[in-house]
């Protein structure tokens, strides 16, 4: 049987979103216990804030190591190598007695971490073709939407039934199942060898200016980039938009969970109908959900409306058109150049976080009395996205 064949094995593509989600879950699952760790370590929230900082820049920057290291030596190779560093660093981090100790665990967890995300979504790559890859890549967005808030919620009770450590315990055994769930499995994909031999830091960089010099990858990551920055300026601007209309922080969450709950319908539908809709449509429909619901949002802003109905209703077209779009551009982005896909998804997976995070940074320089300076800037960015995705289509 071939890889190909056997890739649509259920157990190979359940086995494929454990491994991807696994980094996002360990980001997340020790959130609640961060209001306590300044207490518990006699340290200032600051110091706390840290903890959660390294995770995720050491999730970001690592994908740029991973991905080319598994263009070249392998992809299963270096999904153990990570999940390896990840167990060891949650048992580091379960037996931390200061603030210090627990900070380097969590920078190493998110330094192992990393090659979950962008191996598993290399392998995506790898084992399916055409609108299968899209259909799994939508699989891949409905899990990482649910990761957040299930993972909050099951990293709070455990936290107060159990402790606090009893959450490094949970991601250290399922660090070793994915590991044994990876060796077992995964095939052992080799991509095909790239044009040239360096390997190194020096086979690294020439894998990166040759996916700069594609200009169809520039603009899929484009894509990505801006439709991630759109949604952290969300994140990051309406808890204070929906403070001015009176909701208070048992209420925020209800109403956040608008978006990503119907970028998973998005996703759930994009797996359903990419075979018979195409990419390119669906992308196109993306873009129109995506801009319907900011317009919506922003027009009942600039019309006085002050309720959080008038965020969380039109936001959810917004969603959707995410959940339509993303899985397409990301099946783009590691489709371009084949044998550059761990390369591709790397740059891909981190251009996502650091315009996320520019986005969730910029929110927070304009006043938010209603939600019309949210809305703008979260049509700005999405206009980029659909610049980018006007000349892609032209290009094609």
């Amino acid at each position: 049987m071939t890889a190909r064949a056997s890739a649509h094995s259920p157990w190979l593509i359940a086995n494929l979103l454990a491994q991807i989600s696994f980094g996002l879950l360990a980001m997340t699952l020790c959130l609640p216990s961060m209001q306590e760790w300044g207490t518990i370590f006699g340290t200032d929230q600051a110091h706390v804030q840290l903890t959660f900082s390294g995770y995720v820049i050491a999730y970001g920057l690592l994908q740029l190591v991973y991905g080319p290291l598994s263009d070249q030596h392998g992809r299963k190779a270096m999904l153990i190598t990570g999940l390896a560093i990840a167990g060891g660093a949650s048992v580091m981090a379960m037996l931390a007695h200061d603030i210090t100790t627990l900070t380097l665990a969590r920078v190493l967890q998110g330094a192992g971490s990393a090659a979950s995300m962008v191996v598993g979504r290399s392998m995506v790559q790898d084992l399916f073709e055409g609108p299968a890859r899209t259909r799994v890549m939508a699989y891949i967005g409905m899990a990482l939407g649910l990761c957040p808030p299930l993972a909050s919620v099951i990293g709070g009770h455990i936290h107060v039934w159990l402790g606090w450590q009893a959450n490094f315990v949970l991601l250290t055994a399922l660090a070793v199942a994915l590991l044994l769930a990876a060796w077992r499995g995964l095939p052992d994909h080799r991509p095909a060898k790239v044009a040239h031999n360096s390997h190194g830091l020096r086979g690294m960089l020439q894998a990166y200016a040759r996916l700069a010099h594609a200009p169809s990858f520039v603009l899929y990551v484009t894509i990505l980039a801006a439709t991630t920055a759109a949604f952290y300026v969300f994140l990051g601007g309406a808890p204070i938009v929906l403070g001015s209309y009176g909701i208070g922080p048992d209420g925020i969450g209800w109403f956040i969970m608008a978006v990503p709950l119907s970028y998973i319908v998005g996703n759930f539908l994009t797996a359903r109908i990419i075979h018979r809709a195409g990419e390119r449509r669906m992308m196109r429909w993306g873009q129109v959900f995506t801009l319907s619901g900011i317009t919506l949002m922003l027009a009942l802003g600039l019309a006085g409306i002050r309720s959080p109905l008038a965020v969380a209703l039109p936001l959810l077209l917004t969603g959707l058109g995410h959940g339509l779009l993303n899985p397409p551009a990301l099946a783009g982005t590691v489709g371009v150049i084949p044998a550059l896909a761990g390369s591709a998804a790397a740059v891909a997976g981190l251009m996502q976080q650091l315009t996320g995070a520019t986005g969730g940074y910029l929110i927070g320089l304009v006043p938010h009395d209603g939600a019309v300076n949210m809305g703008w800037m979260m049509l700005a960015f999405s206009l980029v996205a659909l610049a980018a995705q006007l000349w892609l289509h032209r290009r094609h």
